[in-house]
């Protein structure tokens, strides 16, 4: 006689290990940091090692110094390293990028609690940080193949600024910017790569990039040049489908992807500030929890609790 075992959900044990998501969101990274490299030479290399291995060492040592087991071994440290190296321009002092590694690991992670219980995206805090610290820094971009013996640059603005970039130059990542900011097709095929491997939902990032293009075509904007420059693929496709700070319901995905794209258009659009992308997300993740009372499921056969 089979027995009927009654139990709660989840019933699914095939669950994915956290270092096999994050190792894929490495993956994912790769072409565009290849891009980078070819485009402004081993020094963005340099820089997203470094970052990088601060960032698991920071998180070792506070681990460690909070008497925690360590979490380094689930790549999530190295892939905030990675992906703050992809917001930052390549001529950055490289202590300026240990800086931001220590606000992303320690003060926006692991004081929270790890990984899982910070609010907002440790990369995308860390380079508003140091924008604001490190303004004539952050805003000093090396133009491409200019780049001599890794030290030496000619610099220049973003395409956002300037406007003077082509359609292709902005898809190919022949610009001038942040790692991030560079190429739309290896940041496109990392995130294709991510939502064929179920990592990431394509909600967000769709309702991210289709509300700015809209946006942006009614703002008498080119809707196209919109969404090709200023890192909305990098924001939208690794930032914005963050697990811990975002949304884990599809209507939640889309209400902060559109949320995002209106934060982006108006910022670009009204403020005096070009690139709004850190910005519009780092103030969804604030909104993050209302957005999932607002839209999560009623459990079947549950009764309202009475106050």
């Amino acid at each position: 006689m089979n027995k009927l075992i009654v139990s709660p959900s989840p019933h699914d044990e095939n669950y994915t290990k956290t270092s096999t998501i994050m190792l894929n969101v490495i993956i994912a990274l790769m072409p565009a940091l290849a891009v980078g490299c070819y485009v402004f030479g081993l020094r963005a290399l340099l820089l997203a090692a470094v970052c990088t291995a601060s960032c698991v060492i920071f998180e070792y040592v506070c681990r460690r110094l909070m008497k925690r087991d360590n979490t380094i071994s689930d790549l999530s440290a190295a892939v905030t390293g990675i992906i703050l190296a992809m917001n930052l321009p390549v001529t950055l002092p490289l202590w300026m990028a240990v800086i931001g590694s220590f606000v992303a690991i320690v003060i926006v992670k692991q004081l929270f609690g790890g990984i899982g219980q910070n609010f907002a995206n440790p990369a995308i805090t860390a380079r508003i940080v140091l924008m604001v610290s490190f303004p004539t820094a952050m805003t000093n971009w090396a133009v491409p193949f200019y780049y001599k013996d890794g030290i030496d640059a000619v610099t220049g603005p973003t395409p956002l600024v300037s406007g003077d970039a082509s359609y292709l130059d902005l898809f190919l990542g022949k610009v001038g910017g942040c790692l991030g900011e560079t190429c739309a097709l290896a940041l496109l095929i990392g995130g294709l790569y991510l939502a064929a491997r179920k990592i990431i939902s394509l909600a967000a990032p769709v309702s991210f990039i289709g509300s700015l293009a809209l946006l942006s075509f009614i703002g008498g904007d080119d809707p196209l040049y919109a969404v090709l420059s200023g890192g909305v693929f990098l924001g939208a496709f690794f930032m914005a489908t963050d697990y811990a700070t975002t949304p884990i319901t599809n209507k939640g995905k889309i209400i902060f992807g559109l949320g995002c794209g209106i934060i982006t258009f108006v910022i670009r659009h009204f403020g005096s500030y070009p690139e709004g992308v850190s910005f519009s997300i780092l103030l969804m993740n604030v909104l993050t929890p209302y957005i999932e009372q607002l839209t999560r499921n009623k459990v079947f056969g549950a009764k309202e609790a009475e106050e």
